[in-house]
């Protein structure tokens, strides 16, 4: 139970970076208008030749401009992998949008929401160097570790509170967020900030999710636009997208350096496990998350007037989830699905799609629905295929992950 005592956890900045755009306001327009950027996969690593020497065809939405800011030290974006350079841009706006620069860098936190990220990257330095192992640079020492892209962060903005990577499947950046908030309440340190790594796959992965029913499609492989259909009769699993997410959390008696209000108010969370390895959901172990959240944050369910769902387009996942939306009386909030918009994420989904919730907060006005034809809820309150004006007040974040992790997260509009 939250002590009314304690100041306001609140989001004081963020960053973002997507298939369909690089900065909040970017992002805000494309996200607005529908767009997409799903196709068969180009970057080196992630398709393969098959026995028939075809070429395979993973589909997936990948970021095809990443703007880096003149300030980032070119020295260290050299020897940086995809993940890492991706996070210092989008760490880098989150900075600036909080004005982190005016605090102590002892009293800044740093947690990298996934693990295992930098697959491909690893897969190409290994394909490289096979059959002359004793030249690999030393870096990949260094390199082939989750905590570089920590390391690698603390240096160049220099935060020296603590830094870490968390690793919850595809619940880790939602779970990273939820650390984060602990660590700024217990007054560990003032400001922490949360990076939803960008999860990068190689071919390898992209088989293993394929073989396990997991990674569509096969049934839209030639037209990759309507692959993505999360909550609809046709979906057949997630589609990839490269993102990566950046907030900051402070307390709200901390935040009277900052000229413009927060972002949202962190009001409670939950965060449970269903005690089972494999990758099959639990509507119980959904259910105890989101009731910890709202008796966390003290709101009954009518308050509840929006929800970003995990909605990954999994048969038996979306199934799972609505099934719990509608036990916990909540099918009359709105619902969209933001991963028709930018495909899963995996590590980086529940930062990423946590920041979407603030965009569409601070615009008044909810992203739609792409390829959402024939919902398999017809009592759930979706909203369509073009936006939709709404003033969200209370809004509820959902993420679930590989090894029965759920998670649920409210913010509440300040």
């Amino acid at each position: 139970m939250k002590n009314s005592d304690q100041p306001d956890l609140i989001i004081s900045g963020l960053g973002v970076t997507t298939p369909i755009g690089q900065g909040a306001a970017e992002v805000t327009r494309a996200m607005l208008n529908g767009n997409h950027e799903f196709s068969v996969m180009n970057r080196e690593g992630r398709q393969y030749a098959t026995a028939s020497n075809e070429q395979s065809a993973f589909l997936g939405a990948e970021i095809t401009d990443l703007c880096l800011p003149e300030s980032l030290p070119a020295k260290h974006l050299r020897t940086a992998s995809w993940s890492s350079t991706v996070a210092l841009a989008t760490l880098h706006e989150a900075w600036q949008d909080a004005d982190l620069s005016s605090l102590e860098g002892h009293r800044i936190g740093l947690i990298v929401g996934g693990s295992n990220f930098q697959q491909r990257e690893i897969a190409l330095v290994q394909n490289k160097f096979a059959g002359r192992e004793a030249f690999l640079r030393p870096a990949y020492a260094m390199n082939f570790m989750d905590s570089d892209t920590c390391a690698l962060c603390s240096e160049v903005f220099g935060i020296k509170g603590f830094a870490y990577t968390l690793g919850g499947a595809s619940a880790s950046g939602q779970i990273a967020i939820i650390q984060a908030a602990q660590a700024v309440q217990s007054g560990q340190v003032d400001a922490c900030i949360v990076v939803g790594a960008l999860m990068d796959l190689s071919y390898w992965e992209c088989q293993g999710f394929t073989a396990a029913g997991a990674m569509g499609s096969l049934q839209f492989a030639a037209q990759a636009e309507l692959a993505a259909r999360p909550f609809d009769r046709q979906r057949d699993g997630f589609i990839f997208g490269e993102n990566c997410g950046a907030i900051v959390i402070e307390r709200s008696d901390q935040v009277n350096r900052l000229a413009k209000d927060p972002y949202a108010r962190i009001s409670g969370w939950g965060f449970c496990l269903d005690g089972n390895r494999n990758p099959n959901p639990s509507s119980e172990g959904q259910i105890t998350a989101i009731n910890q959240a709202l008796e966390h944050a003290q709101w009954n369910r009518q308050q509840v007037d929006y929800i970003n769902p995990h909605a990954t387009g999994s048969p038996l996942g979306d199934e799972t989830e609505l099934s719990t939306i509608r036990h916990c009386g909540l099918n009359e909030a709105w619902i969209n699905t933001s991963k028709s918009l930018i495909g899963h994420g995996l590590s980086s989904a529940g930062t990423v799609e946590c920041i979407l919730t603030l965009l569409q907060m601070k615009a008044k006005a909810l992203h739609p629905c792409r390829n959402l034809e024939e919902p398999i809820c017809e009592v759930c309150h979706f909203v369509p295929a073009k936006s939709e004006d709404h003033t969200i007040k209370h809004a509820l974040t959902l993420s679930f992950g590989f090894g029965g992790v759920n998670s649920a997260l409210c913010l509440a509009r300040v």
